[in-house]
C-alpha cells in the first residue's frame, strides 16, 4: 500500500489512535509540533482540498474542534490551537492523503507555526481579490451547468 495513511486506517501500519468513528481517524502525529498534535483522517482516501467532498472538509474541521477542545480540558493544558490543512505541496503537504492537523497551544510555548505573519503584504491586495472574485465566478457557473 503506497498511502501511509490508508495503511494506518486498515491496521497495516501503527499509530496512536485518538478518536475513530465509522468515517474518520484521529492520529498523534508521529513527527509533532507540540505535545498532543493530532490528524484527523478520513478513511476514503482523497488527495487535497480539490478532490474533497466539502462534507468531508466540514467532518474533518467538526471533529478537530472536538479534539481542540479535548487539549484544552485535558492533562495537555493547551489553552489555543492551531487548526490546519496543508494543500498540496506547496503548501507543505507532505502526505498526499488529506488531512487536518490538531495542534494544541500553550501560551509562551515558543512555537513559530509560520513565520512571517507578523510583517507579510499583498503587494496587490485589490488584484488578488479580482483574481479570486473571477475564479469563483467561474466555478459558480460551472457548478449550475
Amino acid at each position: 500500500m503506497s498511502c501511509v495513511f490508508c495503511a494506518i486506517v486498515s491496521g497495516e501500519a501503527p499509530a496512536i489512535r485518538v478518536y475513530e468513528d465509522d468515517d474518520y481517524l484521529g492520529i498523534l502525529d508521529i513527527r509533532p509540533f507540540t505535545r498532543g498534535h493530532t490528524l484527523v483522517i478520513p478513511k476514503q482516501h482523497t488527495v487535497d482540498l480539490t478532490d474533497t467532498p466539502a462534507a468531508t472538509v466540514a467532518d474533518m474541521a467538526a471533529i478537530g474542534q472536538r479534539i481542540a477542545r479535548a487539549a484544552r480540558t485535558s492533562g495537555l493544558h493547551a489553552d489555543g490551537n492551531n487548526i490546519v490543512i496543508n494543500d498540496g505541496k506547496s503548501a507543505f503537504q507532505s502526505v498526499f492523503h488529506i488531512h487536518l492537523h490538531v495542534v494544541p497551544r500553550r501560551a509562551g510555548d515558543k512555537f513559530s507555526f509560520a513565520k512571517g505573519m507578523v510583517l507579510r503584504r499583498d503587494p496587490d491586495r485589490e488584484e488578488s481579490g479580482r483574481l479570486l472574485r473571477a475564479a469563483l465566478a467561474q466555478l459558480d457557473s460551472a457548478e449550475q451547468d
